[in-house]
């Protein structure tokens, strides 16, 4: 599949679309997804020596650091994982190891090229399973399932006559029109492939229970999936013909194969919360150690994935050498330095995000994409309810939710989905009983509704 490429420029054109300011940060993430393409097309004997350049995001919650990656993810087409560095634990421990967000990130790969290849032979697959369906409607596939009198004229002795092409085209009219869709067959569906056992070197016990589990349930007669005959609605019987046709044109070796690259060669992961293992800081106690587990000990196991090591999976052999790594932490109590310098040094780039202001709240409101206004509108749209604010009521937004993170506890834009949900409680309890009318929110609303929430700093903190 053809990847787009895009110039830095063009990728922070895009981003603009969906976040608001931030360009420090914008910039850099375009410049590392763009040296991946320049990576590709560099001679041979250097491709392997140049390592990716991971970005470290600093900056509070809600700021925009998650969006970011997850929309370069989406324009580079890549496979992206979001994980938080807290839930790791050091080998040794029980809990999830830091190898498992390899696994996570192949399954992801192999799921998404899965589906695009699904989309390459949904057309074969659709001509098959609608000629698997027409036989059994026929009854040309020996199978008395469906009596063909009910399609067919009958001979005089009153014994069905068997279906002639045209016949069968005049079916195949009509199952495509939808004339077909209420009634119904019987149709086998047949089981999974043999299951695959994932090697347990280096995994955790919660990866030894997993995939025990699903290997397991994948056998027949201990919770697989087994042929089974059903009697379903033939619109129902089309889909699940097609899907099951689909499953065995795909080349399951290729589509590994092609997964396989692209998370060594393309793939993302966000490390959220990355200040929480730092040794400096945290809520972990006198020295930087938590009650349970070493941070120092995450960050030692984190190392080599960073640096580039071998992660045995169920689908291969996977080289984290080339995958981007995208770290991000408030970095209230604890600095990047605080990280074992090992660590720091596979960040070479850092990147400071700006606060949100009263400013860049009204921005949020109105100018992305997916804006929140517009989010808001299109659900009480479906109820026929017509929603649109005055200048006046948005900029009362925002100066709400800018004062609610001053008062109270700073969580950035997400205190504007606090805010709007409480302004449009009532508006999204009314509006099925308000369909086919328009509704206009004024400044003086917004205060009507927030004013005193907010005044009163006890209900506030529950409230906003």
């Amino acid at each position: 599949m053809e990847i787009p490429v895009f110039t830095p420029r063009e990728t922070v054109s895009e981003l603009d679309r969906y976040i608001v300011g931030q360009a420090a940060a914008k910039r850099a993430v375009s410049i590392a997804l763009r040296n991946r393409w320049r990576r590709r097309n560099v001679p041979d004997d250097l491709r392997d020596e140049i390592a990716p350049k991971n970005i470290i995001m600093i900056g509070p919650t809600g700021v925009g650091k998650t969006e970011i990656a997850r929309r370069l993810a989406k324009l580079g087409q890549a496979p992206f994982l979001k994980i938080e560095a807290s839930k790791f634990t050091e080998v040794g421990y029980v809990g999830r190891d830091v190898e498992s967000m390899i696994r996570d990130l192949t399954d992801l790969a192999v799921n998404m090229t899965k589906t695009e290849q699904a989309e390459r032979v949904s057309a074969a697959a659709s001509r098959i399973a609608e000629d698997r369906l027409l036989d059994l409607l026929t009854g040309d596939d020996g199978q008395a399932t469906t009596s063909p009198k009910s399609y067919f004229a009958v001979t005089p002795e009153g014994a069905a006559r068997r279906a002639t092409p045209a016949d069968r085209d005049a079916l195949r009219k009509q199952l495509r029109a939808g004339e077909l869709d209420e009634r119904e067959v019987s149709i086998k569906i047949a089981s999974g492939g043999m299951p695959m056992m994932e090697i347990f070197s280096g995994a955790g016990m919660e990866e030894m229970m997993f995939n025990l589990k699903d290997t397991l349930g994948s056998l027949p007669g201990l919770g697989g999936k087994q042929s089974k005959e059903r009697r379903v609605k033939v619109s129902e019987a089309l889909r699940l013909l097609t899907a099951e046709e689909s499953e065995k044109l795909l080349d399951m070796e290729s589509v590994i194969e092609e997964a396989l690259a692209r998370v060594q060669h393309s793939g993302i992961i966000f490390l959220d919360e990355i200040d929480k293992i730092a040794m400096g800081g945290g809520r972990g106690g006198e020295g930087g150690r938590g009650p349970d587990v070493s941070r120092g000990g995450v960050q030692r196991d984190l190392l080599p994935i960073v640096e580039g090591t071998t992660v045995t999976t169920k689908h291969g052999m996977v080289r984290t050498d080339h995958i981007l790594f995208i770290a991000a932490g408030a970095f209230h109590e604890s600095k990047v330095s605080d990280l074992i310098p090992e660590l720091q040094g596979r960040f070479p780039i850092r990147v400071e995000l700006e606060p949100l202001g009263q400013e860049e709240f009204l921005r949020i409101l109105t100018e992305p994409k997916n804006s929140l206004v517009r989010q808001y509108q299109a659900l009480l749209a479906t109820e026929k309810l017509n929603v649109e604010f005055t200048e006046g009521a948005l900029a009362a937004i925002a100066r709400f939710a800018f004062e609610a993170n001053t008062r109270l506890e700073n969580i950035g834009a997400r205190r504007l989905h606090t805010v709007m949900e409480n302004l449009l409680e009532e508006l999204s309890f009314k509006a099925p009983e308000m369909g086919g009318q328009a509704v206009t929110l004024s400044e003086a609303d917004v205060e009507a509704r927030l004013g005193k929430v907010l005044d009163d700093e006890d209900l506030g903190r529950y409230i906003l």
